[in-house]
């Protein structure tokens, strides 16, 4: 199958699954499809899926990776001794683990091709994240993720190894003692999760900000005291990437960092 094959393969699938008609109507464009496909996975609830559909969408997904084009975090520029600055795609990185700014439900964003963090990591680490993510609240007996708390699970057809799921303060009028320690609590919890777990190197995105309406400043100068104590008491080096998207951010981190 080339792409193009597999792309209709998979929205059939998640369309009879749903009990839509087989005759449904495609986009004719390859960018329509996409949007389809990325709004289908991101309705699908949590639930197992056939060998061949997970087939063909890992290697459609693995494809797209390859397409939008790998960052290996260990080639970055140092900007000091265990710290990198990347702006960019987070699902394009290669590390130990990429941080998921996620919701208090910890099954990703159900919203058709929203534009959060979260939906892109779901969308492109494919349908198995979402289940994971399910079996894993399940097993803990977990009915929300508290703000300030970690959890991991694989990355599956993302380029990194491991997912860091983690549930940043909500500002509602204005930020919080509370807030603020429930942001740095979210860095360190993610910080633990990737020592525990022998990871080289982690990337966070911008915790708490868009979405949250934590302020980006304030919410950049607790990310990088919280990282920096973390680091230096740290009993093995780890390499953090702060990744950013926005310029807004960038220079922020830019000026934090130098």
């Amino acid at each position: 199958m080339d792409q193009s094959e597999r792309r209709r393969f998979l929205i059939g699938y998640l369309l009879a699954e749903r009990g839509e008609d087989a005759n449904y109507p495609l986009p004719p464009d390859a960018d329509g499809q996409k949007r389809l496909l990325r709004g289908l996975m991101n309705v699908r609830p949590p639930s197992p899926v056939s060998e061949d559909f997970l087939a063909v969408q890992n290697e459609y997904l693995r494809e797209r990776a390859r397409e939008k084009g790998v960052i290996d975090a260990a080639s970055l520029p140092r900007i000091r001794p265990c710290v990198s600055l990347w702006q960019g795609d987070i699902t394009r990185l290669k590390c130990g683990a990429i941080v998921n700014a996620a919701n208090s439900q910890l099954l990703g964003c159900f919203a058709p091709c929203h534009g959060c963090i979260d939906n892109a990591i779901h969308t492109f680490a494919g349908v198995q994240l979402r289940l994971a993510c399910a079996r894993l609240k399940e097993r803990e007996h977990l009915a929300e993720e508290r703000p300030g708390g970690a959890r991991i699970t694989p990355a599956f057809n993302l380029p990194s190894r491991f997912v860091l799921h983690t549930v940043g303060p909500i500002v509602r009028d204005r930020v919080t003692d509370e807030d603020r320690a429930a942001l740095a609590s979210c860095y360190r919890s993610c910080l633990k999760l990737a020592a525990a777990n022998d990871l080289e190197s982690v990337a966070f995105c911008c915790i708490s900000t868009g979405e949250f309406c934590f302020p980006n400043e304030e919410a950049a100068e607790i990310a990088v005291k919280t990282v920096t104590e973390f680091l230096r008491a740290a009993e093995r080096p780890l390499h953090v990437i702060f990744n950013v998207f926005k310029d807004l951010d960038l220079a922020i981190y830019q000026k934090l960092l130098a």
